[in-house]
């Protein structure tokens, strides 16, 4: 992987999230890159509910000294079924694996989500870079209230979905596509130039333990990283049968990071909106490339090793000079 020089101004980015374990990495990853101008992080329900996914996104840029990020809060649920479950078996029942963070100094965005997010792309002087790592409930939200706005994303990296690997919370089904199936289906079939990073390639992403131990020696900010990530490496282990943590959402902040990191393909996506087994699959045409205006950057390749590394030399770099 190869990490071009760090562009003049940076780029500017905006997290859509629901910490999480994975979304709290992510977030962090985003802040020790000078490539990137974190501008909003913009909060959804999904891995636990919307007031808990929005304190933790206060605590975790206050636990980075980033606590100007304004972060604005938005959809507690998704567009037409309520989500079945949350993941709290996954995440502990905060979302950050039991670990107690600081509370933040900054208060909420009074704004929507929906409206600071198409405030922030209709005032850019430039195309904006869009990561949304949660369920897809705010972006779908977006295209249908603020066109105008969304057609300013320059990019937008979706962490989510699956060509060829099934799913991680149904056979058939990804967790943040299955969270909202009908929001995914309007976001995939958008013109919004998107890129999906799936389970292909993020299932073989895996931090190790040594990996971990070197982010948790680097400083206070560190440790606690590590300390979050403890219960989330119970669970892929026993889940995945992997020695380490599946870095889902901060491989798809990778690839926003560092556009073409991963190997993509175009290809046409349709969601399973129907309410069977096969609710929230992502069926993928994987028989061709696709020339449709609605045909999505699918990740279907990934060097994991660099991508990894990359993630621990950036978290260490943070962690070492943050608190």
């Amino acid at each position: 992987m190869t990490v071009p020089p760090a562009t003049s101004p940076p780029l500017p980015l905006v997290i859509d999230t629901d910490p999480g374990i994975d979304d709290a990495l992510a977030i962090l990853l985003a802040l020790a890159s000078p490539e990137v101008d974190l501008r909003l992080v913009t909060t959804v329900h999904g891995n636990v509910e919307l007031p808990q996914t929005t304190e933790n996104a206060l605590r975790v840029l206050h636990l980075a000294g980033r606590s100007d990020v304004p972060v604005a809060a938005g959809a507690a649920e998704s567009l037409v079924y309520p989500q079945p479950e949350r993941a709290g078996h996954v995440h502990g029942t905060t979302g950050l694996g039991g670990v107690q963070l600081p509370p933040s100094p900054a208060a909420v965005d009074p704004r929507l989500a929906v409206v600071a997010l198409a405030e922030l792309l209709l005032a850019a002087p430039s195309p904006v870079t869009v990561a949304a790592i949660g369920p897809w409930t705010n972006i779908a939200l977006l295209l249908a209230t603020y066109p105008e706005a969304a057609a300013r994303i320059g990019r937008l990296v979706l962490m989510g979905g699956s060509a060829a690997r099934g799913g991680n919370v149904t056979a058939a089904a990804e967790f943040n596509v299955w969270a909202d199936p009908e929001a995914a289906a309007r976001v995939l079939g958008s013109t919004v130039p998107t890129v999906l990073v799936g389970l292909d390639v993020t299932l073989p992403t895996v931090l190790d333990e040594d990996g971990i131990a070197r982010v948790a020696a680097a400083g206070p900010v560190g440790a606690t990283a590590a300390a979050i990530l403890q219960q989330y490496l119970d669970h892929t282990r026993s889940s995945y049968g992997t020695t380490g943590v599946v870095v889902h959402d901060a491989l798809a902040l990778t690839e926003a990071i560092v556009p073409g990191t991963l190997g993509t393909v175009r290809r046409d996506v349709v969601v399973d909106t129907t309410r069977g087994a096969g609710r929230g699959q992502t069926l993928v045409d994987r028989r061709s490339v696709s020339d449709s205006p609605t045909a999505v950057d699918v990740a279907e390749t990934v060097d994991s090793p660099a991508a990894v590394e990359f993630l621990v030399g950036r978290l260490a770099a943070l962690a070492a000079t943050v608190g």
